[in-house]
């Protein structure tokens, strides 16, 4: 039995997509560009708050009013990324199963970690090793942030395994070496995550659990 894992955040153990739209459209509404829906919004993430926004705002758009956006968003998110994410039903007990069984765990997500630490601390104090994109960080699908959680949790990429909702996370569950798991409860369909080679699927966090731990 492996002894680790490591979990994507968004789409995977949050619920975001409420919280993440409204900031958006709070700077598109600022910055008079067209506000996006909810379903837009759940195509454009994956790849971290920069590209989130570079997505939303519209094609040509001069850098500086994308920064401009960006800086709105920020600023509105901060403040505001609590009021609709929730962790995903049966999420709490199956990382309280993983606890008592002594699985390690870690999160590595694209989310910045000026908002990602915070909201795992809050939610998710199982989980003791929170790696969110910065300046010393590389965004997945690069491998380095699964690279700095397996030597933080002294652990080797052959007794681990990657879990995440996206073909991002496929992408660094691959270029890193990890097995992967993909849910379905998060961000992408089985159709969308099929296309990019993803073969192990779960339904529910307590499916997850039976696959961890056998």
């Amino acid at each position: 039995m492996k002894n680790t894992v490591i979990f994507d955040l968004d789409g995977t153990l949050l619920d975001t997509l409420e919280d993440l739209k409204d900031a958006v459209n709070f700077a598109m509404r600022n910055c008079s560009f067209p506000e996006r829906s909810i379903e837009e919004i759940r195509r454009f993430v994956g790849n971290g708050v920069r590209v989130l926004v570079k997505r939303a705002v519209p094609e040509n758009t001069p850098e500086a009013d994308y920064e401009k956006a960006y800086s709105l968003f920020r600023d509105y998110y901060k403040e505001n990324m609590e009021r609709h994410t929730r962790p995903y039903d049966g999420i709490g007990e199956m990382l309280d199963s993983f606890k008592r069984a002594g699985i390690k765990m870690a999160i590595v997500t694209n989310k910045a970690d000026f908002a990602a630490i915070p909201l795992c601390k809050k939610m998710f104090p199982q989980v003791d090793i929170v790696i969110g994109t910065s300046e010393s960080v590389i965004p997945k699908p690069d491998p380095c942030g699964v690279y700095k959680a397996l030597e933080m949790l002294s652990s080797k990429k052959e007794d681990a395994y990657y879990v995440g909702d996206s073909e991002v996370d496929a992408q660094t569950a691959f270029n890193s070496g990890l097995d992967l798991i993909s849910v379905l409860w998060g961000f992408r369909t089985k159709n969308e995550l099929e296309k990019f080679g993803v073969e192990f699927f779960v339904n529910t966090p307590s499916e997850l659990e039976k696959a961890v731990l056998g």
